[in-house]
C-alpha cells in the first residue's frame, strides 16, 4: 500500500507454514467457543439472579455493567501486556484469570452476597478481556490481510456455537429448579424464604467450578502448544509520530464496537423476560432460556454464510446490509406482539453474525505495528456491553421492557452508517 507523509506502510508477517496457521486456527477456535459460552450464561444468570435477589431490570443489569466493564479497565493494560509477553502467553495468562473467576462463584453463592458475585463475573471477564486482546489480533494475522475479515467470522462462529449450547446448559443446570411465584413467596416464613433463596443460589456452584476446571485445562494445553510467532513489521516514515488517533477508520471502529456490543448483549439479556411478558409469549423462565439459543444460533450459522459471502462480496457492504435488517427485524418486534413479536427479535441473531469480527477486522486494517494497541482500544469499546443494557434497564423500568428496545434499535443505524462510509481508512 502506498504511503504518504504522516502515514506508514505496516503490516504483521508470521513465520510458519500455511499448515502450521491452520493448526494455529483450530487451537484458536476452542478459545473462542469457550469464551462465547460463558458470555452468553450471563443471559441465564440475569433472570435467576433477579429472582435469587429480588431485584429490578436496572439492578439486575448489573451483572452485564461488571461483566463488560472489565473490558474497560483491562483492555488497554492487556494490549500492553500482550505486546511484552507475546500472544501465545496472553492467551495462557487470561484462561488463567478466567478460571480464577469462575472458582469465586462458590463463595459468592455460599454467603449469597451479589456483590460477591458482580467481583466474580469482573474477575472472569477480565481473564477473557486477555483472551480477546491475543487471540483476535492473532487470527487475523495468520493468513492474507484480504481474507483476515473472513477468517476471523470463521473463527468467530465457533464463538457462536458456544453462545448456542450455553443456553441449554444453564436451562438445564442453573433454571432448572422450579420458580415460585410472587404468591407462593409471599406465603414462605423466613426461615423457608431463606432456605429457597439459599437453594436457587446454590445452582450456580457446581457448572463454574466444572466451567473453571475446563479453563486451567486449556491454559496447560495452550502453555504446551508450539504456535506461529507472530511479529510486527513496521516502516515509519521519517520525521512522523503514528498513533492510533491517526486513523479515523480505526476511531469509527472502536464507535461501532462499543454499540454492537452493547445491542447484541442488551438484547440477549432481555429475551428471558421478553419472553414472560403475556403480550409476548408467556413463557416460563427455563423454556424461554432455551429459546435464547435460536438468537445465539442463528449468530452461528450466520458466520458460517458470512465467512463464505465475504469471500466474493466487500465486508462493508455485509455489514450495512446486516445492520439495516436488524433495524427492521427490532422495528418490527417492537410494533407488534405474540409469535411475530417473539421471533422477529431472535432473527436479529442472525443478522449480528457477522458485525463484531468484520467491524474489528476492518477497524484494524493497516495499523501494523499499532496493531496491539487498536486491538486493545477495541476491545476497550466492549464496555458498550456494560453500559448499553444497563440503559436499556433503566428504559424498560420507566417505560416498559417492549419500547426499551428502541436503543438498539439506533446502534444499529450507527453500525450501517460504519458499514457505508466510516470504515474505510484514509
Amino acid at each position: 500500500m502506498a504511503t504518504t507523509a504522516g502515514s506508514t506502510s505496516q503490516h504483521l508477517s508470521s513465520s510458519g507454514d500455511n499448515k502450521r496457521h491452520t493448526g494455529a486456527l483450530a487451537a484458536l477456535t476452542s478459545l473462542f467457543f469457550m469464551w462465547g459460552f460463558l458470555t452468553c450464561l450471563n443471559d441465564i444468570l440475569i433472570p435467576h439472579l433477579k429472582s435469587v435477589f429480588s431485584l429490578n431490570y436496572t439492578q439486575a443489569m448489573l451483572v452485564q455493567f461488571c461483566f463488560f466493564g472489565a473490558y474497560f479497565v483491562v483492555s488497554m493494560p492487556a494490549g500492553a501486556l500482550v505486546r511484552r509477553i507475546g500472544f501465545k502467553r496472553g492467551i495462557v495468562l487470561g484462561l488463567l484469570i478466567a478460571g480464577l473467576g469462575c472458582l469465586m462463584f462458590y463463595p459468592a453463592a455460599s454467603l449469597r452476597i451479589y456483590g460477591l458475585f458482580l467481583g466474580a463475573l469482573f474477575v472472569l471477564a477480565a481473564g477473557i478481556t486477555i483472551l480477546q486482546v491475543s487471540a483476535n489480533p492473532y487470527v487475523t494475522a495468520l493468513g492474507p490481510q484480504d481474507t483476515a475479515s473472513s477468517r476471523l467470522t470463521m473463527t468467530q462462529a465457533f464463538n457462536s456455537l458456544g453462545t448456542t449450547v450455553a443456553p441449554f446448559f444453564g436451562a438445564t443446570l442453573i433454571l432448572s429448579a422450579a420458580v415460585l411465584g410472587a404468591d407462593q413467596i409471599a406465603a414462605l416464613s423466613p426461615t423457608e424464604l431463606n432456605a429457597y433463596h439459599a437453594e436457587e443460589a446454590a445452582a450456580v456452584q457446581l457448572p463454574y467450578i466444572g466451567l473453571a476446571l475446563a479453563l486451567f485445562v486449556l491454559a496447560g494445553v495452550f502453555a504446551w502448544l508450539k504456535l506461529p510467532a507472530i511479529t510486527p513489521d513496521a516502516t515509519v516514515v521519517q520525521g512522523t509520530e503514528d498513533t492510533i488517533w491517526n486513523h479515523p477508520h480505526l476511531v469509527f471502529g472502536a464507535v461501532g464496537i462499543f454499540l454492537y456490543v452493547g445491542a447484541e448483549v442488551a438484547i440477549g439479556s432481555l429475551l428471558v423476560n421478553y419472553f414472560a411478558l403475556p403480550s409476548v409469549a408467556g413463557m416460563e423462565e427455563a423454556k424461554a432460556a432455551e429459546y435464547i439459543a435460536y438468537y445465539w444460533g442463528g449468530a452461528m450459522v450466520g458466520r458460517f454464510i458470512g465467512a463464505a459471502v465475504m469471500q466474493k462480496v466487500s465486508a462493508q457492504k455485509v455489514l450495512a446490509f446486516n445492520a439495516a435488517a436488524s433495524v427492521i427485524l427490532i422495528a418490527t418486534s417492537i410494533a407488534t406482539t405474540g409469535t411475530v413479536a417473539m421471533w422477529t427479535i431472535l432473527a436479529v441473531g442472525l443478522f449480528n453474525s457477522i458485525m463484531f469480527p468484520t467491524i474489528f477486522a476492518l477497524a484494524i486494517t493497516g495499523l501494523g505495528r499499532l496493531t496491539s494497541n487498536g486491538s486493545g482500544l477495541l476491545c476497550l469499546a466492549i464496555v458498550g456491553g456494560a453500559l448499553v443494557p444497563l440503559l436499556q434497564g433503566m428504559l424498560a423500568d420507566g417505560f416498559g421492557l417492549q419500547i426499551s428496545f428502541v436503543l438498539p434499535l439506533l446502534c444499529y443505524i450507527y453500525i450501517a452508517f460504519y458499514g457505508l462510509k466510516g470504515s474505510t481508512p484514509r
